[in-house]
């Protein structure tokens, strides 16, 4: 097994204490007009927010490994039943999360797998800024739905 060597949290150019030494990602999972977010927990950074499955990279990964290992290790998916189609950038500088957007088909099953998370579920896009958001999904989920808007035709 390689050494997990991401977790640590790292003072950004934007002037923000970010979690990831060699940045973080997440994925986004789109299935029909719905996408899979994960309600967290409130004792978490951010917590008591709705976000993607995500977290540090370790040197080692590349952007898809890492979002494929946090989703695997927070909500359980197969990832061999994930098709990856672009990625959006939040790039600080010194630091920057990479959002996977990814198609999911109906199967794919995921769940809470740990105390991180309250609940995982299917929410409709259009239904998606009705809820509390993680401050920084929230920030960047305009540009995130037009890309997502672009895969679904």
């Amino acid at each position: 097994m390689v050494a997990r060597d991401g977790d640590g949290w790292i003072q950004c150019n934007c002037g923000s204490k970010h979690w990831g030494l060699h940045g973080a990602a997440g994925i986004l999972l789109i299935r029909g007009s719905q996408i899979l977010l994960q309600h967290r927990a409130p004792w978490v950074h951010n917590g008591d927010t709705w976000g993607i499955p995500g977290g540090a990279r370790d040197s080692h990964e590349t952007i898809l490994e890492g979002a494929l290992r946090e989703a695997v290790e927070e909500i359980g998916i197969d990832p061999t039943l994930v098709e990856p189609l672009e990625n959006f950038v939040d790039d600080h500088g010194n630091w920057s999360y990479t959002t996977v957007i990814a198609r999911a088909p109906e199967d794919l099953v995921a769940r809470e797998l740990n105390d991180e998370s309250h609940e995982v579920k299917w929410v409709e896009i259009q239904d998606v800024t009705r809820l509390p958001l993680h401050p920084s999904f929230e920030n960047t989920w305009q540009q995130v739905e037009k890309i997502i808007s672009s895969n679904l035709h």
